[in-house]
């Protein structure tokens, strides 16, 4: 009981101590198995491990194959969670690198480091392959924490962030297919009958997580299941998606569970955002048990193993030689330029993926006496844990040196997806400025997207929001919900983050009414809140332009707005195309001359009134 305890409270401290250092928690949480698995025998009093799983044996936390099926299940939530992440209108707007990444950089990654861990430990073919197919994947739980905290350019951080998410299932069902080729047959690997287990696995796989994606989303949307049971149905069905699949096809319940969460994941359920938040949360908990437990139960032996020249020189291989080669024939005719390839070169840590099923293999191989089987497990957290540290500390530096930080976050950020939010961010776009719209309101982000603008449903009030890589660009912040105390804490919480060129929320009805009380962050005008700007497009719903004379004219116009609850000053804009927010603070704009633009929402100027 103490140590089962220990190994949560350790991982959660794990998880806060990556978080507050801006680490990915891969790295900690390895370091702390070590640390209390095989290194704990240096200095105990009778040489044990301060945490044993043990796979075989009475003794242990998980005596017999009990942390053998506690993995697979763990690993089985942790790949569900993935796959609902994933969205086809996503990953098609991301083009054709990432489809070239899991496919070319896959094959060369499969190949080259396969003929590497060959030659340098003169392991079987068979294995070398299974340790080539396990380190392809360059899982989003290592490689999210590290793009989150650097502000790269939007194509780079989606490429790598898209490569993690899809590579995983990918780099999990070429290690089973391989795996498979070592189990079948006692030396009859490369035979009909391996290939029939093949078949059987993509069969099962695809049918199973296709038919029950689509059940459970019935079941969802008919609400035969209570609200307060929605989260533990859906495990149990995962649970049983793996468990049921795998009794008919080993090892197939891996590509069961991810077909079923990619399916899920792209239909249109009304409790997905919640049944994801549930799935994080407990992947969270799942990561920080399991890395523990693999790293506990590594023994000296196999630290020792490794500790050689070969090692590192596979190490330098595969980071150095076998990434860059995969990544620069993927990209190969794309728009991304030389630097920024070697950029997407240099991430590619590996995650749980690949030390779950390293060590699920790597045992099940050595039950089996297949001679070489005592390197993959190491070999494979050697990987795992070389490129988490190599990239946790150098990507930031790499970024820089290469010059593909970004500069200057020119993006805007709108919370609410408002008629009034709509019309704003489609004038923006229209004039080449990035926007994204933020809402927790489906049918208005729905009606954004129909308009062709990027926007994403999310709650303001959770963490989420600022982990979120597509907002790496984001430097104006404006809050336009109908709410100000939504729009104040908007304001409090994200303008150091979103808006460190300005960080701008509508008045509210109190600050509209007490001119002595203008706010410096206030929008447009201090006469006009949500209210008064939702009823000047209900029957204006457009932006306008008038072209400018000077700062006087500029001026004239503004006076003749605060008479006239109908016309909105929103931006000014710079004959080179420059858009400057209009705050409800600014009196006067000196520097206007012929050429500038005055933008407006609602009715257009009378013209005979201007003097």
């Amino acid at each position: 009981m103490l140590e089962l305890a220990g190994i949560i409270i350790l991982g959660i401290i794990a998880q806060w101590f990556a978080w507050r250092l801006k680490l990915p928690a891969i790295l900690p949480l390895i370091l702390i198995g070590l640390l209390v698995g095989p290194i704990s025998t240096l200095y105990t009093a009778d040489g044990s491990k301060l945490i044993e799983p043990v796979w075989n044996g009475e003794k242990g936390l998980f005596p017999g194959e009990g942390l053998y099926y506690f993995l697979s299940l763990a690993i089985s939530i942790i790949l569900f969670e993935g796959g609902l992440t994933l969205k086809r209108s996503e990953v098609r707007n991301v083009g054709p690198v990432i489809s070239k990444l899991i496919t070319v950089g896959t094959l060369v990654t499969f190949f080259c480091a396969g003929f590497a861990a060959h030659f340098l430990f003169d392991l079987s073919w068979q294995i070398s392959f299974l340790f080539s197919s396990l380190i392809i994947v360059t899982g989003p739980t290592v490689i999210t924490p590290i793009l989150r905290n650097i502000p790269l350019k939007k194509d780079i951080s989606a490429v790598l962030k898209w490569e993690g998410i899809l590579i995983d299932p990918i780099g999990a069902l070429v290690a089973v297919l391989v795996f498979e080729f070592i189990s079948v047959g006692e030396g009859q690997e490369y035979t009909k009958t391996a290939l029939i287990d093949f078949g059987k696995i993509l069969l099962f796989g695809f049918t199973f997580g296709f038919t029950f994606a689509h059940a459970l989303a019935f079941v969802i949307k008919k609400n035969y299941v209570p609200h307060y049971l929605l989260n533990v149905v859906s495990l149990s069905v995962v649970l049983l998606v793996y468990v049921e699949s795998d009794i008919l096809a080993h090892e197939s319940g891996l590509l069961a569970v991810v077909v079923m969460g990619m399916v899920m994941g792209n239909l249109d359920l009304p409790n997905l955002k919640e049944l994801l938040y549930f799935k994080e949360s407990l992947s969270v908990l799942l990561i920080s048990i399991l890395f523990i437990l693999l790293a506990a139960n590594i023994n000296i032996s196999d630290m020792e193993l490794i500790y050689n020249w070969n090692t590192a020189i596979l190490f330098v291989a595969i980071v150095f030689i076998i990434r860059p080669i995969g990544v620069f024939l993927s990209t190969k005719g794309s728009s991304l330029k030389f630097k920024e390839k070697l950029f997407i070169s240099w991430v590619g840590p590996r995650g749980i993926v690949a030390a779950g099923i390293a060590s699920l293999f790597g045992s099940k191989l050595l039950q089996k006496g297949e001679p070489g089987a005592e390197y993959i497990t190491p070999l494979v957290f050697m990987i795992v844990l070389g490129t988490v540290l190599l990239n946790a500390t150098t990507a930031r530096y790499v970024a820089r040196l290469l010059g593909v930080f970004l500069k200057h976050s020119e993006g805007i950020l709108i919370i609410g997806a408002s008629k009034m939010s709509r019309l704003i961010a489609s004038y923006l776009k229209q004039n080449n400025r990035h926007v994204v719209l933020i809402d927790n309101n489906h049918a208005h982000i729905t009606q954004a997207k129909k308009l062709g603008l990027e926007a994403m449903v999310a709650d303001v009030y959770s963490d989420t929001l600022g982990d979120n890589i597509e907002l790496n660009d984001m430097g104006y912040l404006m809050a336009l919900t109908g709410s100000a105390e939504i729009n104040e804490y908007v304001i409090e919480r994200f303008k150091h983050q979103f808006g460190e060129n300005g960080s701008f929320r509508l008045v509210s009805a109190e600050e509209m009414n007490d001119p002595q009380n203008n706010p410096e962050e206030g929008l447009f005008s201090h006469t006009d809140d949500f209210i008064k700007l939702m009823e000047a497009i209900r029957s204006y719903p457009a932006v306008h332009e008038i072209e400018l004379k000077n700062g006087k004219h500029y001026q004239q116009l503004i006076d003749i707005t605060n008479e006239d609850d109908e016309i909105i000053p929103i931006f000014i804009k710079a004959p080179d195309g420059e858009i400057h927010i209009i705050t409800s603070f600014s009196e006067n704009f000196n520097t206007i001359s012929e050429g500038y633009k005055l933008v407006y929402l609602g009715k257009m100027f009378d013209m005979d009134k201007i003097p």
